[in-house]
This record gives C-alpha cells, sequence and structure tokens, in this order.
C-alpha cells in the first residue's frame, strides 16, 4: 500500500503560495471583488427569498443558488481571461468591435422586446438571455482603447486622429440608445472620458459633447413643453393611467419623456412607484446598522430589487453605512485602476484598463443614484453585486481583462518570472524606443509586435 508521508503533503503556507502564484494581479482588485461577491450572496438571497417562495412553492432558495451558479462561472472566467497576455485583446479588438454591430443590429429587429424596448437575444442551445449591449460596450473600449494607443503621434489631427476614435463610439452609441438611452449615454461619457485622458484634442471632445447634447436637450425640451400642472392633476384625480396612455404610442421616446417628466415635476402619490418604494427602504434602514441581513421590508414591494434597485435593499439591511461602504469598496476599484494605468509602460493596457474601470464605476454610481433618486430612474444594474445573468458575465470579464494588464504589469517590474506568462521564448531584456510607451520602460518584444 502507497502513503504519503505527513510531512510531505503540502502545508497550508504552501497553498497559499500557490494560490497567490495562480492569481497574480493587483490584489486590491481580487480582494475587491471577492468582498462584493459576498456581498451579492446575502442580498440577492435577501431581496428574492419572498419571491423565491410564490414562484418556486416555498423554495426559497432557488435564486441563491442560481446566483452561487453565476458568480463561480464569473470567477472561472476572470480566472482564465487574467491569464491571458493582455495584447491578445489587442489582436481580437477589431473583430469584437465589427461582430458587435450586426449583434446590435439584430437585437433591435429581432431580440426580446420588453417595454417597448429590445435589448436581449435567447442564445439557442443553453436557452439563456444575453443583453447584446454588454458585450458591444466591453468591444468598444477594447477597440478605442488599440485606436488610441495606435494614434498617439497625430491624436490632435480631426481627420487622422479624432474621426477613427469617435466613428466607433457614434456606431455602438447609436445602435444601443433606441432601446437603452441611459446605458447609450453612459458610454459616450465614459469613451469620452477615455479620449480626453488619450490626449485627444479639448476642441473635438467639446464639439462631441455638442452634438451629443442636441438630441438630450430636444428630449428635455419635449418633456418640459409637454407637462401641463393642472392637466396632470386632474389626469391623477379622474384617470391616473391617462398619463401612462398619453405616451403610449410613441414607443422608447415617450418612456424617456414620462422618466424626465416624473424626476421633475412629479410629487406625492404621483412620484413613481419604484422610486417611492427605494425611498420607504432607504428610510427604513436608518443611519447606522439598519434592519440587519435578511430582515428587509421592502423586497416584498420594491420591482427590481434584486437588480436595479438592490443598493436600496443595501441600506434598508445595512443602513447608511453600508451603504457608504459600497460606494468606498468602488472607489477603492477606481482607485487601482488609476494606478495600474500609471503604471503600465504601454499605451494600450493603460487605457484598456482604465476604460474598463471607468465604465463599471460610472456604471455602479449611475445605479447608486437612480436608487437614491438623484437621477431619473435607468436600467443598469450595480456591478457584480445585483443578481447574475449577462451583464454579471460581462462585468466578470472586464475584471479579468484588467487583472491581465496588472498580470503582466507585475511581469515587467520583475515581481513574477516571465516564463510563467510569455513562455521563454517570447521573453526579450532589449529595451524599447523612449517614445513607444507611456513611461518606456523595459519591455518584451511580444508586446512590442502585438501593439
Amino acid at each position: 500500500m502507497n502513503d504519503t508521508l505527513f510531512s510531505q503533503m503540502p502545508s497550508m503556507e504552501g497553498m497559499r503560495t500557490q494560490l497567490a502564484f495562480r492569481t497574480r494581479g493587483d490584489k486590491f482588485i481580487w480582494g475587491i471583488v471577492v468582498i462584493l461577491a459576498l456581498i451579492s450572496v446575502l442580498v440577492v438571497y435577501s431581496a428574492t427569498g419572498s419571491l423565491a417562495y410564490k414562484m418556486y412553492k416555498g423554495n426559497n432558495e432557488v435564486y441563491l443558488f442560481k446566483q452561487l451558479a453565476f458568480m463561480l462561472v464569473g470567477l472561472v472566467l476572470i480566472y482564465f481571461l487574467h491569464r491571458v497576455n493582455y495584447t491578445i485583446y489587442s489582436r481580437v479588438a477589431w473583430v469584437l468591435f465589427l461582430t458587435a454591430i450586426p449583434l446590435l443590429i439584430y437585437t433591435f429587429f429581432f431580440g426580446a422586446k420588453i417595454n417597448d424596448g429590445s435589448r436581449w437575444i435567447k442564445l439557442p442551445i443553453i436557452n439563456m438571455t444575453v443583453q447584446t449591449s454588454d458585450y458591444a460596450r466591453l468591444a468598444l473600449f477594447m477597440y478605442i482603447s488599440r485606436v488610441l494607443s495606435r494614434k498617439q503621434e497625430i491624436i490632435k489631427d480631426f481627420k487622422k486622429g479624432f474621426l477613427p476614435v469617435i466613428v466607433p463610439v457614434v456606431i455602438i452609441c447609436g445602435l444601443i440608445a433606441p432601446a437603452n438611452l441611459s446605458t447609450a449615454l453612459l458610454t459616450g461619457a465614459t469613451s469620452l472620458l477615455l479620449m480626453f485622458i488619450g490626449r485627444v484634442s479639448i476642441k473635438h471632445i467639446l464639439l462631441a459633447i455638442g452634438v451629443a447634447a442636441i438630441p438630450v436637450g430636444l428630449l428635455i425640451s419635449v418633456a418640459i413643453l409637454t407637462h401641463n400642472n393642472k392637466k396632470d392633476d386632474a389626469d391623477i384625480a379622474h384617470a391616473p393611467a391617462a398619463k401612462e396612455e398619453r405616451y403610449a404610442g410613441l414607443g422608447r421616446v415617450g418612456t424617456w419623456v414620462k422618466r424626465v417628466q416624473d424626476f421633475v415635476y412629479a410629487k406625492n402619490e404621483d412620484v413613481p412607484y419604484q422610486v417611492q418604494q427605494s425611498k420607504i427602504a432607504i428610510a427604513n434602514g436608518g443611519i447606522l446598522v439598519g434592519l440587519g441581513p435578511g430582515n428587509s421590508r421592502q423586497r416584498n414591494f420594491l420591482p427590481h430589487c434584486y437588480s436595479d434597485f438592490i443598493y436600496a435593499i443595501i441600506i434598508e439591511e445595512y443602513g447608511l453605512l453600508g451603504g457608504a461602504f459600497i460606494m468606498f469598496i468602488y472607489l477603492a476599484f477606481l482607485f487601482r485602476g488609476i494606478r495600474l494605468f500609471r503604471r503600465c509602460p504601454y499605451a494600450f493596457g493603460a487605457f484598456l484598463a482604465l476604460g474598463l474601470s471607468f465604465t463599471l464605476i460610472i456604471q455602479a454610481l449611475a445605479n447608486m443614484a437612480v436608487a437614491v433618486n438623484i437621477v431619473p430612474v435607468t436600467g443598469v444594474t450595480l456591478p457584480l453585486v445585483s443578481m447574475g445573468g449577462s451583464s454579471f458575465l460581462f462585468t466578470c470579464a472586464s475584471i479579468g481583462i484588467i487583472l491581465s494588464v496588472a498580470r503582466n504589469v507585475e511581469v515587467m517590474e520583475g515581481k513574477i518570472e516571465p516564463e510563467s506568462i510569455l513562455g521563454k521564448a517570447e521573453v526579450s531584456s532589449q529595451p524599447v524606443a523612449e517614445g513607444a510607451g507611456i513611461t518606456g520602460n523595459n519591455v518584451y518584444k511580444a508586446q512590442t509586435a502585438a501593439l
């Protein structure tokens, strides 16, 4: 009988060393991912317990196990993507971007329609719905990071520098907007912020903002001009559904107009039901400890409390301090992304890490702003916290790519053996010309060729 000596068994210290070796990259970002994942399990289970009990005849753990499954898949996705040399993402960026365009067009015409908007397509084999705008956003930021990094010498030129960057943004945002205006606006804002960091001319960025402000201004103007206080009061008193029916034939435009009007003019019982219940949940939470884990009251009344309004449930159960802690976690993630941008010697990796960090943080801030009624109601989720779906997986993919950049930065700084990522044949200690990257540090030929 073959047996192993106890002294030859791997110690806990050895296991920790092996785990640390295989999960290289920014340890703070890894820690943030784990913290948000644990919070997601607790809050999603609490928010969906009653719903699962009603839908599945007393089995209130259904959504918990579903969230755990998504989390496991997401962590595996992060692990494998962070092991990839980030220069490969530069090579495939244009392919992903070109495939995103027909996917968005197909979704617009043939996708599942919910609330007059078509955002999802159903995958035939696994029978899972995917929000194609999430894939398009990821592809877009990979592509414009590649373009910005390659055109730094002519980035101030309108035709050769600005147009190749702004045109992809206009295409993707224009295809997303008809079904999901809020996501299109957030994507456009993040892209312009990345362009600013990428040294695009300020006057060109202001021009893009001015053009984008025209349809937004028209929408707000229509909302203001078509609002009539006396008529709305009469509608509410005699027929509460009249206001909804007034915009029923306008599709998503009517929805946008109504949301702006509700945000600006709605008072008392005219406030949208979701906003009312969200405010009640926040009031229940108080300042310090809240009602405690699993003790939410408004989960039975607040629609989409497990996705769009999950931040209100967090405040209700953990108080304003719990809500502030969540905000602090996302700001810490942004800080690590900015730090990674400053450490990365190559423009593509720096832009990619910062662009993906920006889009996740801006999405998180938008979700929290909706929950506390700072901005009109949108349909964005809280990254890594809201109940799993395609948005959750694409968020994990973005984090995996950010960690891939961090992992390669550690290789360049000599904190990891280069063979662990690139292989011995690809390693080169020859210096790169000073103008090739952001800092001019010594890097690898493999990355030079890819970029």
